[in-house]
C-alpha cells in the first residue's frame, strides 16, 4: 500500500488537489503557490524518510473560526502544505477501501454525496409520518476521537504498517499556539484533507448500530438527526443511542444542544421544513440572519468603496449561497432578499452622491422630470427612507443594477431548479 500511496499518479493528483483547494499555510509558512517548486527539490528526501519510518510531520497551526451560532468558535487545525498533499494522497488511497463499506445513511465529505442528499432524505422519513426528530449534537466531536479505536478499526482493512505508522503520526502531530507546540492524545483537528474520511470511519460503528436498530436517520459528519413517530418514542430513542455513544464510542453527547423535537423547529444542515403533510424544504432562519448579516457588511454606508467593487463583492457571495440553498422550496424569499439588497444599494449610492446639486444631476441623467430632482435632491430625508422613495425606485430600477452588473438571486435561483 505505501508504494500505491508513493506512487507517482497518486501524489500528482494530490498536489493537484491541494492546488486547487487553495488555502492558507501551516506553521512554516509556506504558501500553496510554492508547494510544487518545494516537492521537486526536496521529494527525494521526504519519501525516504517516510519509507524508514522517520518522517515526522509538522504540527497544524491553530486557528479559531466563529461558529454561526455565535457565541462560540470552532477550532481548526491547518497543516502544512506538504503535509496537506501527503494527507491527501492518504485519503485517496483509504477512501476506496473504507467509503463501500460506509452506511448508505451517511451523507457528509462523500464522493458524489452532499448535504442536499442528506435534506432530502430526512423530508422523506418525514412525508412517511416520522414527525419527530432526535436531534444528537457530539460535543467536539473532533477534539475527542480516540486514537487507539481509530487506528484499530484502520488497521482491520489496513495490513501495511508504514501506513498504519504514518497515520498515526498524523493524529499526534500536535497543534501550535502562541509559538507553543502542544501534543495531541485525542482528536483529529478539523483543516485536513484527511480529517473527514477519519471522522466518518469513527462514526461508521454509530450507523452501523443505528442500521441494526431499525432507525430511520441522517448523518452528516457529526451531525446525526433520526426520526420516529413520536414524542415518547423518541425520547426513548435519545437516552439509548447517546448510551451507544458515550459508553461504546467514548464521545460525549452535548446535551444542552440535543432534543426531541418537530423538524419544522430545528435546523439541519442550515436548512428547516414547513409543517405541511407534503413538507417543503425552507432556509433556517439562523441561516437567513447569517446572509443579512453578511449581506449588511457588505452594504453598509459607512463602508467606503466603488459601487462596481460593492456589486462584486456582493455577486461573490450571493453566487455561492444561492447555489446551496437553491435545495428550498421558497422562491418567495429569494425574490424579498432582492429588493432588500437593491433598497440597500440604492441607500449606499444615495450617499455617495453626497451633494444636492449631484443627486439632482445624477437624478435628472436617469430620467427623472426636473421638478421631481429638484424635490428629492434637496430633500432631508434619511437615506433607508429615501431608498425605498418611488422616485429613486424609478430612477435606480431592477434593470439599472442588472446593467451595472448585479446577479439577480431570484434569477439565479429559477436558472438552478430548471437545471436540476
Amino acid at each position: 500500500m505505501l508504494e500505491h500511496l508513493l506512487s507517482r499518479e497518486n501524489l500528482l493528483e494530490a498536489l493537484k488537489r491541494v492546488e486547487a483547494n487553495k488555502g492558507s499555510h501551516g506553521v512554516d509558512g509556506m504558501s500553496v503557490k510554492s508547494l510544487r517548486e518545494h516537492i521537486k527539490q526536496n521529494w527525494q528526501t521526504i519519501r525516504q524518510a517516510i519509507e524508514e519510518g522517520t518522517y515526522q510531520p509538522s504540527p497544524v497551526r491553530r486557528v479559531e473560526i466563529p461558529k454561526p451560532s455565535g457565541g462560540d468558535v470552532r477550532l481548526l487545525g491547518v497543516p502544512t502544505v506538504t503535509d496537506r498533499m501527503l494527507q491527501q494522497a492518504i485519503a485517496q488511497v483509504l477512501t476506496p477501501l473504507f467509503d463501500p463499506q460506509f452506511s448508505e445513511h451517511s451523507y457528509g465529505f462523500r464522493p458524489k454525496r452532499r448535504g442536499h442528499d442528506a435534506v432530502r432524505k430526512a423530508r422523506e422519513f418525514m412525508k412517511e409520518g416520522y414527525r419527530f426528530v432526535v436531534d444528537l449534537d457530539l460535543e467536539k466531536f473532533f477534539d475527542r476521537v480516540n486514537h487507539d479505536r481509530l487506528m484499530m478499526k484502520i488497521s482491520e482493512k489496513v495490513k501495511d504498517k508504514k501506513v498504519l505508522l504514518l497515520i498515526r503520526k498524523y493524529l499526534q502531530s500536535g497543534v501550535m499556539e502562541d509559538g507553543m507546540v502542544k501534543p495531541t492524545s485525542e482528536g483529529t483537528p478539523q483543516g485536513g484533507p484527511l480529517s473527514p474520511l477519519l471522522s466518518n470511519i469513527v462514526l461508521d460503528e454509530l450507523d452501523k448500530e443505528l442500521e441494526k436498530r431499525g432507525h430511520r436517520f441522517v448523518r452528516y459528519a457529526d451531525d446525526c438527526n433520526l426520526y420516529v413517530k413520536t414524542k415518547r418514542a423518541g425520547e426513548r430513542v435519545k437516552a439509548s443511542v447517546t448510551r451507544f455513544i458515550e459508553t461504546r464510542l467514548k464521545l460525549k453527547v452535548n446535551q444542552a444542544k440535543s432534543a426531541v423535537d418537530r423538524p419544522w423547529k430545528r435546523k439541519f444542515l442550515g436548512f428547516s421544513f414547513s409543517v405541511n403533510k407534503e413538507p417543503k424544504v425552507r432556509i433556517a432562519k439562523q441561516s437567513l440572519q447569517k446572509a443579512e448579516a453578511k449581506i449588511r457588511e457588505i452594504t453598509s454606508r459607512r463602508k467606503s468603496m466603488k459601487m462596481e467593487e460593492r456589486i462584486k463583492e456582493l455577486n461573490q457571495y450571493l453566487i455561492g449561497w444561492c447555489r446551496y440553498f437553491s435545495l428550498a422550496d421558497t422562491p418567495i424569499v429569494f425574490q424579498r432578499l432582492d429588493s432588500w439588497i437593491r433598497r440597500r444599494l440604492r441607500m449606499c449610492l444615495w450617499k455617495q452622491w453626497k451633494l444636492p446639486k449631484t443627486k439632482v444631476k445624477r437624478l435628472l441623467s436617469l430620467g427623472t422630470p426636473k421638478d421631481k430632482a429638484f424635490e428629492w435632491g434637496n430633500t432631508r430625508k434619511g437615506y433607508w427612507r429615501i431608498a425605498s422613495s418611488p422616485i429613486l425606485q424609478r430612477a435606480l430600477d431592477n434593470q439599472y443594477w442588472k446593467t451595472n452588473g448585479l446577479n439577480s438571486l431570484l434569477d439565479r435561483y429559477n436558472s438552478l431548479r430548471n437545471f436540476s
